[in-house]
């Protein structure tokens, strides 16, 4: 698996360090397996129809995210964060969810519980994917896993799970955040709603 990390030791707002653990970067990791435009057409499968009721269809994919958050220090060993970041998701499979995806993340993370971000995943024609991930503490190497939740349109009733891990995160100076996710994977079935 790659894991190259870039990372930018900056000074933050009020003159401290900005640090690669910070909760922060994990949360813009959280949004990169809910990004991207819409590239090509979508399909629900590779012959453009949707996957029969009950099956199950794997899926990987990599996505890049940008954004802005805000942390609020809790003491010496302790950061809650919030983060809402936007970016672009491309999937292949034989029997994908969909190609390309835009997506939007709304997530909170604490450094010592751990995290929960919610996403929304768009295709050009506007049908939606949601879903919902949790993670560890920030850390190299560390998995987070996504819950599918439903969808509109085609997306109706999917449902599933992924996983994602990161391969790196920059934050700059302004307080933006960017980055890219390796190594999504994971498999849908549609049903009821």
């Amino acid at each position: 698996m790659e894991r190259a990390h870039a990372f930018h030791l900056r000074r933050g707002p009020a003159g401290s360090p900005v640090r690669p653990g910070a909760p922060l970067v994990l949360l813009a990791l959280f949004a990169l397996a809910c990004g991207g435009p819409a590239k090509g057409p979508e399909s629900v499968s590779s012959a453009g129809g949707a996957p029969a009721p009950g099956e199950w269809h794997a899926f990987e994919g990599t996505g890049t995210a940008s954004g802005r958050g805000q942390v609020l220090q809790l003491g010496p060993d302790r950061k809650a964060s919030i983060v809402h970041m936007t970016g672009s998701l491309l999937l292949t499979g034989e029997q994908r969810l969909g190609q390309g995806f835009r997506s939007e993340i709304l997530g909170a993370f604490d450094s010592l519980k751990g995290g929960t971000v919610w996403c929304a995943w768009t295709d050009s024609r506007g049908d939606q994917v949601f879903s919902e991930m949790r993670g560890e503490r920030v850390g190299t190497g560390n998995r987070f896993m996504g819950t599918f939740l439903g969808g509109t349109g085609r997306y109706a009733g999917v449902r599933g799970e992924y996983a994602l891990e990161w391969q790196y995160v920059i934050r700059a100076e302004d307080g933006t955040i960017q980055g890219r996710t390796v190594g999504l994977r994971g498999r849908f079935r549609v049903g009821p709603p």
